[in-house]
């Protein structure tokens, strides 16, 4: 009976996972970085003679775009990999000064869910 249950368990198949969690803390922080950018260009420059607030709405819905693919990169990486790339171009379209730094992150969240198996 013991020797049964032993080899039930040793011949059971180990089902390798990957961690996501490089790409979940590279989307967190620069959604997170996008939305104070984005944020900042609607404070301050709404009010003077070069607002463009479409711009700066634009990189927030990358931000969230971006907050959403880290949610689901987990479930299936494929989609939340592309979610990132289209979140990083909206961004960097979006906010000139600290888009690039903001949407670096998730172009490499992006590329690293895409490509890492």
């Amino acid at each position: 009976m013991l020797n049964k249950i032993v080899n039930k368990y040793c011949n059971m198949k180990r089902i390798k996972t990957i961690s996501r969690l490089f790409e979940q803390i590279c989307g967190v922080l620069g959604s997170f970085l996008c939305i104070i950018s984005g944020s900042f260009i609607l404070l301050i420059e709404s009010g003077g003679a070069q607002g463009n607030s479409f711009l700066a709405i634009l990189a927030i819905v990358g931000a969230f775009i971006g907050f959403i693919s880290s949610y689901y990169v987990n479930k299936s990486s494929e989609s939340a990999g592309v979610g990132f790339i289209v979140a990083a171009i909206l961004v960097l379209i979006g906010t000139p000064h600290l888009a690039k730094l903001c949407s670096i992150l998730l172009l490499i969240a992006g590329i690293s869910a895409l490509f890492r198996k």
